[in-house]
């Protein structure tokens, strides 16, 4: 099965043009590097599922379809990495040089081995009066063992495999295996390896101090007697130096090898931080000496982006007199060093309006970062003219006469014939034309909506749910065509498998002899070169070679992607149920991936940090969105697919925009990973749902938050807006579907002057007025929401028996 994964990615099949003449041009620095991960498979551990019959709202039974087999899929082994040469001139790579000349050795490289020593012996005596030739060779000797393993894991030429746990594929395979977050994106902080960070020894000089150790404890205790004593209205703002200050002083303590004193500070004041700042706490008390601090993401996270805090002036000015009267400045270093501090005009926050906005990895947005324009109105829809029924045209009404005749031809395109004012021009980015086929699909689009349901708090919607038994827990990834006739699974077995779910089975391309005979003029053509003989309810697409965390159909439902652990996105064709393309640029796992509302363009994202916008028949990306400082766990493209959001294990969700690349709005107050997205249908708002259980509602013109729903008690894996917009649906993995009300969500923000003069509103208090409805499965946790055209809600995910 390796091998015909391999045979798939090599035979790329040349797509048709499907976009405009003028592609979206990738600017400069974008082009990424094409090599992928390396993979784990979990083997008979993780399963394939079979899609259970639907049932009614909550239920999980229904009439099961035939089990199917799943064959195992023998793992790929990991690629090293290459790494970058040393520059052997600097006085800070000394450690580096002597791992790599131990490396040498071992690998009996001599040759290399001695033009390296002399060269260095030549650098020895230029830094002879540097340092001490003792003090020198013991600290190279104690950091040739800590750095031989990153060196022999990265260098070229053989290397030995990576033990289970480690590296990229290491990573993901325990994140698989202890999947108790959204399967769709598993919730931990990745990890990237230390060659893709900054210098190490440039970050960690920072904390070179030669402050009294034993003050450290005096300082912040001063601090925190002063923040306790302040008025009312300046405690709460500046109460978020605790948790910076607290981190900082920590690793300066620990880098300057006081472990006895960092040991008794981390104990005596970790109490004092907010809860939602635990999970770093724990990972903060594993760096109790100094050689831990190198390899660690949450010291090089905090050392290399600045911790955002916004106060007042007032506040600021009092904390400044504090800190000028009582001579601190080792406290005052820090603020200065590592602390950015967004002053503004006017009345001090309350608490909570703070606590609502804070909780990420870097503290909250910098005011300046959302101040952006953003173009979240639709884009003018084309002008279509739909037939009407039959039986809607002539017939008799009830009392027996004949019912007057109507236009033979209606135009629908007249809804939005008036230019949307926030909306992007139409030629910004270039989208694809429309063919024939897109236009019937709109038409029959228009149909439906003649006959969808208005939703409301006295019209809540069916919901129809999709069980997947015998999974597992292997079912990762699910995704729902537009039309609501297919849906897919991606599984830990490496699968990605498709149903049908209507009467209509699924039918390959008949082979090339076959497809030579048939009458290229008959009116049923399309028809004829289907192969009956291969119909199904179920299609199994191989390929991958590592768990499939994304999936999505295109809209015209003939491709569909998958992203794995592999660091792969393949592209499927659902007319012959092959892989046409794979696409490599992600070097880690690539938890999420999603088309375009008007296809050709499509977005992934991964354990590598960063996003990637690519376009079908581009095999490298055309776009690179890098900032987050965790993994990307979820993408969602903006419906007017100029800008595209994404949702991070750093806590916080970002906006970019396609044309250019760069990043419009950041959105901070999540305290979990984020592992859900959805835009409201009229582009103006944004749902988001994370491993904390909460539901943040953001205004995108104005780049605040407007709404937080509470009630789910876990991680909410999956998010859906109604046709209409009427009704938000959230699924969890607490097993329930939640119903809110966002019309009454929203109702406040009609006006362009609701907001404080501090830039943010106060949230209501009680979320449960917006709850409409809570509907448990049996125990099944909801992975996938799907409102049909008709508003009907579908819902999936794999029982799971407790």
């Amino acid at each position: 099965m390796a091998a015909l994964a391999e045979e798939q990615t090599e035979v790329a099949v040349k797509l048709e043009a499907e976009g405009p003449p003028t592609l979206l041009p990738p600017q400069a620095g974008d082009a990424a590097g094409e090599g992928g991960g390396g993979t784990t498979n979990n083997g008979p551990n993780g399963g394939g599922g079979n899609a259970a019959a639907a049932s009614s709202a909550g239920g999980d039974g229904g009439t099961p379809k035939p089990s199917v087999a799943v064959p195992a899929v023998a793992p790929a082994g990991a690629a090293p990495v290459p790494a970058a040469a040393p520059e052997a001139g600097a006085p800070h790579d000394r450690q580096t040089l002597l791992a790599v000349l131990q490396f040498l050795r071992q690998s009996n490289l001599r040759e290399a081995e001695e033009a390296l020593r002399r060269e260095a012996r030549l650098l020895e005596e230029a830094a002879a009066g540097c340092s001490a030739p003792g003090e020198a060779d013991g600290a190279g000797a104690e950091a040739a063992s800590a750095l031989l393993s990153r060196v022999t894991a990265s260098a070229p030429g053989p290397a030995a495999p990576e033990p289970p746990g480690t590296g990229a594929s290491g990573a993901a395979a325990a994140a698989v295996s202890g999947s108790a977050t959204c399967p769709a994106a598993p919730g931990k902080v990745g990890s990237v390896a230390v060659e893709d960070q900054p210098d190490v020894s440039a970050v960690l000089s920072a904390y070179n101090q030669q402050g009294d150790p034993t003050m450290y404890e005096e300082y912040y205790s001063g601090l925190k007697h002063f923040i306790e004593c302040s008025l009312d209205c300046h405690r709460a703002e500046l109460s978020q130096l605790f948790y910076p200050l607290f981190v900082h002083m920590y690793l300066e303590l620990v880098y300057n090898q006081h472990e006895n004193e960092a040991k008794s500070f981390f104990e005596k004041f970790h109490g004092d931080q907010e809860c939602y700042y635990q999970d770093d706490l724990r990972v903060l008390s594993s760096l109790t000496k100094k050689e831990h601090m190198k390899g660690n993401e949450t010291m090089l996270d905090f050392r290399t982006s600045k911790f955002v805090l916004r106060i007042s002036r007032d506040s600021y000015q009092l904390l400044k007199r504090h800190l000028q009267e009582k001579q601190n400045n080792q406290i005052w270093n820090i603020v200065q060093e590592h602390l950015y501090i967004d002053i503004f005009d006017g009345m001090p926050r309350s608490k909570q309006q703070i606590d609502a906005m804070v909780g990420s990895l870097a503290g909250e947005a910098k005011r300046e970062a959302n101040k952006s324009k953003v173009f979240f109105g639709l884009l003018k829809e084309p002008e279509i003219e739909v037939p009407l029924d039959d039986e809607d045209e002539e017939g008799e009404n009830e009392e027996g006469k004949p019912k007057k005749k109507k236009p033979k031809k209606d135009n629908i395109g007249s809804k939005s014939k008036k230019q949307d004012p926030n909306a992007p021009p139409q030629n910004r980015i270039p989208l694809p034309e429309l063919k024939d086929s897109d236009k019937l699909d709109k038409i029959m689009n228009m149909k439906e909506t003649t006959k969808r349901v208005r939703l409301g708090p006295d019209c809540l919607p069916s919901i129809c749910f999709y069980t997947f038994l015998n999974a597992y827990q292997g079912l990762t990834a699910v995704d729902v065509t537009d039309d609501s006739s297919l849906i897919a699974g991606g599984f830990a077995d490496s699968t990605v498998r498709v149903w049908s779910v209507t009467p209509k089975k699924l039918r390959s391309v008949k082979q090339a002899a076959d497809l030579s005979l048939i009458d290229k003029e008959s009116d049923d053509v399309l028809e004829r070169i289907m192969d009956e003989k291969t119909a199904s309810e179920l299609k199994i697409l191989y390929g991958h070679s590592g768990p499939v965390y994304g999936a999505s159909f295109s809209p015209d439902r003939n491709y569909l992607l998958s992203s794995s652990e592999d660091g792969t996105v393949r592209l499927w064709s659902l007319q012959t149920f092959t892989c046409l393309v794979g696409y490599k640029g992600h070097n880690y796992p690539v938890w999420d991936t999603q088309f375009s509302p008007y296809g050709y363009y499509f977005v992934s994202g991964g354990h590598d940090r960063v996003a990637r916008l690519w376009a079908t028949d581009h095999y490298q990306p055309l776009r690179i969105f890098a900032g987050h400082l965790a993994d990307v766990n979820c993408t969602r493209f903006h419906p007017n697919s100029n800008y595209v959001a994404t949702g991070s294990a750093d806590r916080t969700v970002r906006l970019w925009d396609v044309l250019n690349g760069n990043c419009v709005r950041i959105f901070t107050g999540h305290k979990g990973p984020i592992h859900s997205l959805t835009f409201s249908p009229n582009g103006r708002f944004l749902a988001t749902g994370a491993t904390d259980g909460r539901v943040l509602l953001w205004d995108i013109g104005h780049g605040l938050m407007v709404g937080e729903l509470k009630g789910h008690t876990d991680t909410v894996c999956s998010l859906r807006f109604s046709r209409d917009g009427e009704i938000l649906a959230s699924g969890s993995m607490d097993n329930t579907v939640r119903l809110w009300d966002a019309v009454k969500a929203f109702e406040d923000l009609e006006t362009d002057d609701f907001t404080t003069a501090t830039g943010h509103i106060t949230l209501p208090e009680n979320s449960q007025e917006l709850l409409l409805g809570t509907y448990m499965t049996k125990s099944t946790p909801v992975v996938h929401l799907h409102f049909t055209r008709r508003n009907l809600v579908l819902a999936a995910g794999a029982y799971s028996p407790q």
